[in-house]
């Protein structure tokens, strides 16, 4: 068996203090990652989740520089190889020209994985806005490894708790990512939704409550190594 492996995670000439430092900062490193597969396999032993109505969709063709034609895309159409179906459920509302500037930040990150999550799962972007819209802003957004569709015609957004939400009263509509499962009756189950907001229960999740997009947004993993953190920073849609 191999020895202990030590990495030096400083150049030369790093001082003893931030030597022993960096020592307490990765054993809080490594408490953290083994709490996040703690929480991943909790995640994953979840029972049997709802099962769904069919909901229909529509969606336009896979490349985003053609106008149509658009089609009826069943949510068990998503889901129908049997492997997990990721929706990001995107704040672009009936009315709206564009999509809430922290959903274009999350979804950024999405598209330029998307080709590697499709190796393992399904995944789409919804929308409540119209089709064309939806399109047009992910043309300008360069979304071009994702499926984009619109759940206008369907009760999907209401019956995900999504639109007009108790918690947020002053927003149309609120972003998720959740997860559904085929099975082989043909049952679409609901798995998993993560929230963008956490539920406030106790002084410390007060602190961060705007947190649960964490899980899905490259950029706050980021930030949260430089010095700075991440601050007040707020993604905006003038700069894309």
């Amino acid at each position: 068996m191999p020895g202990p492996i030590h990495i030096e995670r400083y150049p030369a000439g790093a001082s003893e203090e931030y030597k022993q430092a960096r020592a307490d900062l990765l054993k809080a490193e490594w408490d953290l990652r083994n709490q996040v597969e703690r929480v991943a396999e909790m995640r994953r032993a979840l029972p049997p989740g709802a099962p769904m109505k069919e909901y229909t969709f529509i969606e336009g063709p896979r490349d985003l520089n053609e106008d149509g034609p658009f089609t009826k895309t069943t949510l068990a159409d998503l889901a129908a190889d049997g492997r997990s179906l990721i929706i990001y459920h995107m704040m672009f509302g009936e009315d709206a020209e564009e999509a809430c500037s922290m959903c274009s930040c999350a979804i950024d990150s999405i598209n330029g994985a998307a080709k590697h999550i499709e190796q393992r799962a399904n995944l789409a972007i919804i929308g409540k806005g119209d089709i064309r819209k939806l399109r047009a802003w992910a043309r300008k957004r360069g979304w071009h490894n994702l499926r984009i569709l619109s759940s206008l015609e369907s009760t999907f957004n209401n019956d995900m708790h999504l639109e007009h939400p108790p918690w947020m009263p002053d927003f149309k509509d609120v972003p998720s990512m959740s997860v559904f499962k085929k099975e082989k009756e043909g049952i679409v189950r609901h798995v998993y939704t993560v929230n963008a907001h956490f539920d406030k229960e106790n002084e410390d999740q007060e602190r961060f409550p705007e947190r649960g997009g964490d899980l899905f947004t490259a950029v706050w993993m980021i930030l949260d190594l430089i010095p700075e953190g991440r601050g007040d920073w707020y993604a905006q849609n003038d700069y894309i």
